[in-house]
């Protein structure tokens, strides 16, 4: 990543007809792609960093809006086959197709430590220690989920700021270049100053998807940590009416 980002700033700087140019030039305007060729050293040291937290935000993105998708969708197979089951063995067994469900993991948890009672005991020993099995799991899947997220929240909270210091290092740059000159008019420092501005477009062209980005992600995390809770109470009915089934087939068997 760091010899493509290392390729731009000559490429800007040369003008060189690269494959793609034209299209970029037209989209992007070719007074902007002058004026990132005329900015001075820190300020295109400050696109380039500004560029490296962009393109990772995006990689963060674009990796965390497959892996939510991927993940609402496995969620509802998967509550869909375990309400089917007529026993937890049937759900342990089919599990692994629902991976990227958290919800697996919340199963897991429990349906482990319920296995480990029945067992020791023959039976249901203790509901709280299903529950925290559970607990564990949603926990662990949450936090999977989490994963990367913090990073938006860097880039929005940073780049502005890092745009900002472009910005009035290249006005000071600006004004010190209006004092050398000695001419105290507009079309004299105007050039410099549209140039200095371009690094606090660029710091807001990576903020604001970071932020968007953040708070959406950050809702559908949320989602998921209800349904993690609401199938927490879910399986703890199942785990009970198991129970009670197999407390009824000796009964029965006896009769």
């Amino acid at each position: 990543m760091i010899n493509s980002i290392s390729l731009i700033i000559p490429i800007l700087k040369a003008g060189l007809p690269v494959h793609g140019a034209p299209v970029f030039a037209f989209a992007v305007g070719g007074e902007i792609i002058t004026l990132i060729k005329q900015t001075g050293a820190v300020a295109q040291v400050v696109l380039v960093i500004l560029l490296i937290f962009s393109i990772m935000s995006w990689s963060v993105i674009l990796t965390k809006w497959g892996t939510l998708r991927r993940a609402r969708a496995q969620s509802g197979r998967f509550l869909r086959a375990f309400r089917k089951a007529q026993r937890l063995q049937d759900v342990a067994a089919v599990s692994e197709q629902f991976k990227p469900s958290p919800l697996v993991g919340v199963f897991e948890g429990g349906y482990e430590e319920y296995r480990r009672q029945a067992a020791a005991t023959g039976g249901l020993r203790s509901v709280v220690s299903i529950q925290r099995g559970m607990q564990i799991g949603a926990s662990e899947a949450v936090t999977r989920l989490e994963r990367n997220v913090p990073w938006l929240a860097i880039t929005a909270a940073v780049t502005p700021f890092v745009g900002l210091f472009g910005t009035v290092w290249g006005i000071i740059d600006a004004f010190q270049g209006l004092g050398a000159a000695g001419a105290a008019t507009l079309r004299a420092v105007a050039p410099g100053i549209s140039e200095a501005l371009i690094t606090t477009a660029a710091g807001l062209a990576a903020a604001i998807p970071a932020v968007i980005a953040y708070n959406l992600i950050g809702a559908s995390i949320r989602e998921f940590a209800a349904r993690c809770d609401d199938f927490d109470l879910e399986f703890l009915n199942a785990v009970e009416h198991n129970q009670q089934q197999s407390s009824a087939a000796p009964a029965e068997v006896r009769r």
